[in-house]
């Protein structure tokens, strides 16, 4: 992975740039007005869109860009790289439904959509305020806390595990698993290997229990549901379970990270959503368009054209959600964070068929986390804003965030 200097970001990007990770809105306000298709070979032939047009009709256009691999850098091995029985034990497993396209990816995305539909996620709000509480009494008494590292990034672990009815005392361990895979190991094969294994090791074990005593959770549903007549393949459940950890939890702590990111700088938008609760939801739609955490990856499946880009087969689309919903010319101050905006159609989710099935749950989650903490913590401010660090690369949200309050 190359770490020279970044000569134009039109032609040489690098979303692993320490300033841009930090800070990428100037990038694309310069990107979308000299060239809103940028292109580097960094990792290979790559680019990246970044106007709400362009990224929407990539979006719908499966023809040419194929969601076989989201992720938004080559996972190779370097020289030397030895791989080892579980690497190719689990070799062709995939992440089901978003890696997935045609005929497979609708029976796939089907498989998952009533698990979590709206009525579903009811049975779940209890169990997030319960954890939401809990985490808040572990450190309100001491007037101060990382609000990332203590609170945002505890929820989605916690109930996903619950969903999955696997231990949510593992939660710790599915983090730094998740962290080591989607985060740190993007730029260290060998450590993405090493997690992706023991994610699905740790899966396949669960999977095999519950075929023998299913009970009432996600895994047991799906090694017990039927396609056209047929058992799902067992290889399918591990890489649909693979990508509900994995896709459930890094960007949702994500998004409620930079939300409490936000409102710990603009006291006027907390005092709103104190004062009308009724806010709440439009409050985090916006939030969510305007701190989206999620750039997936497209490759191209032949030779293409597309707005005077001559893209080549295997040339990977940075699908940039974040830069989209920053997009002028689609929406009105774009840069503000109007917590009352009344048409606000952001595409933090993706958009298209691979648009996230599981949005009804980050919008829960997300919901219940702001509104635990403004009912017990109404005013916090962070303590060092320069201290606040940020992941970036496939998914962009605060890791370390010092807030004081009380």
């Amino acid at each position: 992975m190359t770490t020279e200097p970044i000569k134009d970001w039109a032609t040489d990007y690098d979303i692993f740039d320490p300033e841009y990770i930090k800070d990428p809105y100037p990038v694309w306000d310069e990107l979308r007005g000299k060239c809103p298709i940028a292109h580097t070979e960094r990792w290979g032939s790559s680019w990246m869109p970044t106007k709400h047009a362009d990224v929407y009709a990539i979006a719908q256009d499966v023809e040419h860009f194929s969601s076989a691999n989201p992720l938004v850098v080559p996972v190779v091995p370097p020289e030397g790289f030895e791989q080892t029985g579980d690497d190719q034990r689990f070799l062709g497993v995939g992440a089901p439904p978003i890696s997935s396209d045609g005929y497979e990816h609708t029976w796939t995305r089907r498989l998952l959509l009533p698990p979590f539909s709206l009525k579903s996620m009811e049975k779940w709000i209890p169990v997030t305020r319960a954890h939401c509480r809990s985490l808040i009494d572990g450190f309100i008494e001491n007037g101060r806390a990382d609000a990332a590292a203590d609170y945002a990034q505890q929820i989605p672990p916690y109930v996903i595990a619950k969903m999955l009815g696997i231990p949510s005392e593992m939660s710790g361990t599915f983090t730094q698993w998740v962290q080591e895979f989607l985060e740190f190991g993007l730029q260290n094969f060998a450590m993405a290997s090493e997690a992706r294994n023991k994610i699905l090791t740790f899966l396949w074990q669960q999977i095999t229990e519950k075929k023998k005593n299913p009970g009432d959770d996600l895994i047991s549903y799906l090694v017990q549901a039927d396609v056209d007549g047929e058992p799902v393949p067992d290889q399918h459940v591990l890489g649909t379970c693979f990508l509900l950890l994995v896709a459930g939890i890094d960007t949702t702590w994500s998004s409620i990270g930079s939300a409490l990111w936000h409102l710990a700088q603009h006291p006027e938008d907390r005092a709103r959503l104190v004062a009308e609760p009724e806010l709440m939801d439009t409050g985090v739609e916006e939030l969510l368009r305007a701190y989206a955490p999620v750039t997936m990856a497209r490759v191209l499946t032949e030779d293409y054209e597309y707005n005077g880009c001559k893209m080549a087969a295997g040339d990977k689309v940075l699908m940039s959600f974040p830069a989209a919903n920053r997009d002028p010319e689609r929406f009105k101050d774009p840069d503000k964070v109007i917590i009352d905006r009344a048409e606000n159609p952001h595409i933090a989710f993706g958009a298209g068929i691979h648009r996230c099935a599981g949005s009804n749950l980050a919008r829960m989650e997300m919901r219940v986390a702001l509104q635990e903490w403004l009912a017990r913590i109404p005013d916090f401010r962070l303590e060092d804003p320069e201290n606040v660090t940020w992941a970036g690369g496939q998914v962009r949200g605060p890791r370390s965030m010092p807030v004081v309050f009380g």
